[in-house]
């Protein structure tokens, strides 16, 4: 039994990133195409939190800038990963720089996970550092907040880091957890 379950392990953790590549990239196959894909992303994220969450509106343009993220995560057995991509926009010049994330993690379960991620930065700092040195994360957040019975969720914005708030949402009518345990987010070189 135990030859079994490791066996088992070993095809998760070899398929996984099979089946990701395939589904968590922007659409497209030009640069061209791929910037236009993330920016309907954007928009239609953004659009959704602020129905979701009147206030998000203020706080998100009242801040020195914000990134939206698209992630596909799965969690087959012991180890659950994901990746995605998005963009970060500074509000004071307007510039979008395109972005990559990845996550692992590890815990019992099955499924596949599909969520959107709006972060909200303070200050030029935080947001600088985030766009130029990438951020890798290790703690984890957790909140709750559901919207009606169903549909789109999304919890009120959670400060992941000093500075750095987050709106996640999710398509299930779940209450939203925002969770970025093991995460990396860099600037998308062939984007930029």
């Amino acid at each position: 039994m135990n030859k079994l379950k490791s066996f088992v392990a070993l095809i998760a953790m070899v398929s996984m990133p099979l089946i990701l590549n395939g589904c968590a990239g922007a659409k497209g196959h030009t640069k061209s195409d791929k910037i236009s894909s993330i920016h309907k992303m954007r928009r239609t994220d953004i659009a959704e939190l602020y129905k979701l969450v009147p206030s998000a509106k203020g706080h998100v343009m009242g801040a020195y800038g914000y990134a939206v993220f698209d992630n596909k995560g799965i969690h087959l057995l012991m180890v659950s990963t994901g990746q995605g991509y998005g963009v970060a926009h500074n509000n004071k010049t307007g510039k979008d720089t395109y972005m990559k994330m990845f996550s692992a993690g590890v815990g019992v379960g099955l499924g596949i996970k599909d969520f959107r991620g709006v972060f909200v930065f303070d200050s030029k700092t935080v947001f600088d550092r985030f766009v130029e040195q990438g951020w890798s994360v290790e703690g984890q957040a957790d909140a709750a907040a559901k919207y009606k019975e169903k549909g789109l969720a999304a919890a009120l914005a959670i400060e992941v880091a000093p500075g750095i708030h987050l709106y996640q949402m999710t398509e299930s009518g779940i209450a939203a957890q925002a969770t970025i345990q093991g995460t990396k987010y860099w600037k998308d070189d062939e984007l930029n």
